[in-house]
């Protein structure tokens, strides 16, 4: 059994923090099969809905990027290989020693870093957040869960069409009170009928109930 967590990390000094800052790009996301080996001190990063001048322009004036170069580029995203500077915060060496993994890692709307990581209990999260704490990280848990197994990913019984429609529906209002999104809306979004969306939310509810609360 292991431990998924997603939370909000800041620091002025985190990697590409100014960059983010910046606003160059609408995302940045870290590929994280190239951060398995954090001594080598270079990442590849997806930068998408980017002003690739503004964001190079960026790259150059921020203090965590020792240098970087463009490995390729398409429609709407590109993939840079950056390295950076001695005194940059990472997170990846300690969730290592942690026995951990940094499984996702995306910029946020706070100018910071949302992490998906993979622990193997609550006390590797503690000894993170305490880490944190004590460099002045500001660590911000979203939630957690645990899961069979260590593997990437949800709770496995849980689809994608489940997954879409429970997302779908909270991006749409649909949980709020009073409610800002009907069955008909997200049958639009998804493209099936409202019977199919309300099946998709109600056994999708019921498997996260089932991996996630009742677990605990």
């Amino acid at each position: 059994m292991s431990l998924i967590t997603v939370a909000d990390i800041a620091h002025d000094d985190l990697a590409l923090t100014p960059t983010i800052q910046s606003e160059a790009a609408s995302e940045i996301d870290v590929i994280s099969q190239s951060a398995t080996d954090p001594e080598t001190g270079l990442f590849f990063f997806i930068v998408k809905g980017a002003d690739v001048s503004a964001f190079e322009t960026a790259l150059e004036v921020d203090h965590t990027v020792s240098d970087w170069r463009p490995v390729s580029t398409r429609e709407g995203s590109a993939v840079y290989r950056i390295g950076h500077t001695p005194d940059t915060i990472l997170l990846s060496p300690i969730i290592t020693e942690l026995g951990g993994l940094m499984l996702d890692a995306c910029s946020n709307d706070t100018a910071g870093w949302r992490v998906r990581l993979q622990l193997s209990d609550r006390e590797a999260l503690s000894e993170l957040w305490e880490y944190c704490e004590s460099n002045d990280i500001t660590f911000e848990l979203n939630r957690m869960f645990r899961q069979d197994g260590w593997m990437n990913g949800e709770p496995s019984k849980l689809t994608d069409a489940q997954r879409d429609a429970l997302v779908a529906a909270y991006e749409h209002g649909y949980f709020e009170e009073p409610r800002e999104a009907a069955l008909d809306d997200l049958s639009e979004v998804l493209d099936i009928s409202p019977t199919a969306v309300s099946g998709r939310i109600r056994r999708g509810t019921a498997e996260l109930v089932e991996s996630i609360l009742l677990d605990e």
